[in-house]
């Protein structure tokens, strides 16, 4: 049964997030952007502390992609990135979450903790420059975005660089 509550929350936390970022995209205005963060981590913390993952049984497809996308900036707390990543997998595996999220997710997780992420999806920006994070196994990276239904690195980097670079 879908929460509705808990969607429509979860698609106004997710606004007020986009918004931050694409703000700073076009302006480079930061300010606030930590306090977004920090109250949508919070959030979700207890919205899976009580109800689990919240994937598209409970939250619909949109509100799914939402929680993921909360997670992924929620890179002040990596214990509960690593934490989450538990959950989606068990998501996933159930029918309940995408599977690209779940490669996303993984690479944030890995990239957090110093290791090479294992989807490519990652990606810093050291202010002259975007490059990918370093990337596990290179020579078979498109076939591992393959099984997670992601493009392949070569196509995604060209998506990165107009995004973030113009």
């Amino acid at each position: 049964m879908i929460r509705a509550d808990l969607a429509d929350e979860l698609h106004r936390r997710a606004d007020t997030d986009q918004r931050a970022r694409n703000r700073y995209l076009e302006t480079g205005e930061f300010e606030g952007l930590a306090g977004i963060d920090a109250d949508n981590t919070a959030w979700l913390k207890a919205v899976i502390a009580e109800h689990g993952w919240p994937g598209s049984a409970l939250v619909g497809d949109q509100g799914a992609d939402e929680a993921w996308l909360l997670v992924q900036h929620a890179d002040r707390d990596p214990e509960f990135q690593s934490q989450a990543l538990e959950y989606l997998k068990s998501a996933v595996e159930a029918g309940d979450a995408r599977v690209r999220q779940l490669a996303y997710l993984t690479d944030r997780v890995l990239v957090s903790a110093g290791k090479p992420q294992l989807y490519g999806t990652q990606y810093s920006d050291d202010g002259n420059s975007l490059q990918p994070q370093p990337v596990h196994d290179p020579e078979h990276l498109d076939e591992r975005r393959a099984t997670m239904g992601l493009d392949t690195a070569a196509e995604y980097d060209q998506r990165m660089r107009k995004t973030y670079t113009g």
